[in-house]
């Protein structure tokens, strides 16, 4: 009997399986080509991309203007290391500090990274200016978090996937329940607290949005105890939840401002859509009394603000300015929850989120509930990744349009209308 020839999908899924490591569990459907909205898997079939590549795509997939400047840098300079000094990181430094309003930036590469930085030079800002006895230092976490998978990070994960069977881990960590005001009061008691690290709004968690004041008055309670308030805006900035950063609040402007000073970061972490997606790009913002306890020799990175990251990042924030993206991300993310909340299926249980970063609570039936409905959206051309089983995210491109909306919606109410359990 023949065998059936294998597809061009499953030769590139089992390709991965018998030579890379088992460290992902992806949605089966093999990408070739981006753009905008959409993407196209090897056999041609397109789809509109919902998850944003974990919303480092903001700006919409192989956006022009981005690969213009890319192409043109790579014909010039890609990467100098720290040893030199090059011709674009003193002008991305300036760039990126006036349009955050913070007096110093260290630049880097991944997410994890950033926030690796971020809890050195809370360390050092602990041991050189708050006074606290040399490794004594406590930074605060939150329950739930996901600031990415080094070990230092995951010393502080609730998440058994992400921690078990990773240790010893890191000391001097103190984890707390999210959305928890007197939780926090009750851990910044302690003096050798020197930071609070949090997500203003939990992705990987399942767009977990706190209450209206719980990041201001976190904030204002930093302020008193002499704490660093530390966000980590990896994945919630750069208007993916309708505002430039997701610890704006409601103020009405993009920019920190009398109004919205409150709730200002002492450190911001930025990364994901730093580069529009065309590569790993992260800064760490702070004023000079926090950013100058960090000392020659005392951290860097070979890559790190490297020419070619410079070039892209500058024109990924701009277009966002250009093309008006957090309001479109504000108006259509609302839009899509009014509509989202209108349709009438038994699995699902709820909607929520701010912007465009959104999720479906999945009424599950078994683990396998999310996942399989995921799989019927994929089918019906729609890509989005279940969070904890059974919870559905859903981020698409802040270049989304109306129609397309539209679109993603028809989709949508499609699948949970015919979805059953099998």
């Amino acid at each position: 009997m023949n065998t059936p020839e294998l597809t061009a999908s499953q030769r590139a899924i089992a390709k991965e399986d018998q030579y890379g490591a088992h460290n992902y569990h992806p949605l089966p459907v093999v990408l070739k080509k981006g753009k905008g909205t959409r993407v196209w898997d090897v056999e041609g079939k397109e789809y509109f991309d919902f998850l944003s590549a974990y919303s480092a795509v903001n700006q919409g997939h192989c956006h022009p203007r981005l690969i213009d400047v890319m192409q043109d840098q790579i014909q010039e300079l890609t990467l100098t290391s720290r040893a030199f000094y090059n011709s674009l990181l003193g002008e991305f430094e300036e760039y990126i500090t006036a349009y955050f309003g913070f007096d110093k930036v260290l630049a880097m590469n991944t997410g994890v990274e950033a926030v690796e930085t971020a809890i050195k030079l809370c360390r050092k800002w602990a041991y050189r200016k708050k006074g606290i006895a040399d490794n004594q230092a406590k930074i605060i976490f939150v329950e739930n978090n996901f600031h990415g998978r080094t070990l230092g990070i995951i010393s502080a994960s609730t998440d058994p996937d992400s921690k078990a069977e990773f240790g010893p881990y890191l000391p001097g960590i103190v984890v707390i329940p999210y959305n928890d005001y007197p939780a926090l009061e009750k851990a910044l008691e302690d003096p050798n607290v020197a930071g609070f690290l949090v997500e203003p709004i939990q992705g990987e968690a399942g767009v977990v949005v706190p209450d209206e004041n719980y990041l201001v008055k976190a904030h204002a309670l930093c302020k008193q105890k002499n704490v660093l308030f530390m966000a980590d805006e990896v994945q919630t900035g750069l208007a993916r939840t309708g505002k430039l950063l997701a610890t704006c609040g409601n103020c009405s402007c993009n920019v920190w401002c009398e109004n919205n000073y409150e709730t200002r970061p002492d450190i911001l972490i930025l990364g994901k859509a730093l580069s529009g997606g065309m590569m790993p790009v992260s800064a760490v913002l702070a004023d000079d009394d926090v950013m100058l306890c960090i000392r020659p020799g005392e951290h860097g990175s070979t890559y790190g603000g490297n020419p070619l990251a410079c070039r892209v990042a500058m024109e990924a924030l701009q277009i966002l300015k250009d093309e008006s993206l957090t309001d479109n991300s504000q108006l259509l993310g609302r839009y899509l929850r009014l509509e989202l909340n209108k349709i009438d299926s038994p699995w699902i249980e709820g909607v929520r989120g701010a912007g465009l970063l959104n999720a479906i609570l999945v009424n599950a039936k078994s683990k396998e509930t999310a996942w399989n409905i995921c799989m019927k959206l994929r089918d019906n051309g729609l890509l989005a990744k279940p969070t904890h089983d059974t919870i559905i995210r859903l981020a698409p491109p802040l270049v989304i349009t109306k129609q397309e909306i539209d679109d993603c919606l028809a989709i949508i109410r499609k699948t949970f209308m015919e979805y059953t359990e099998e």
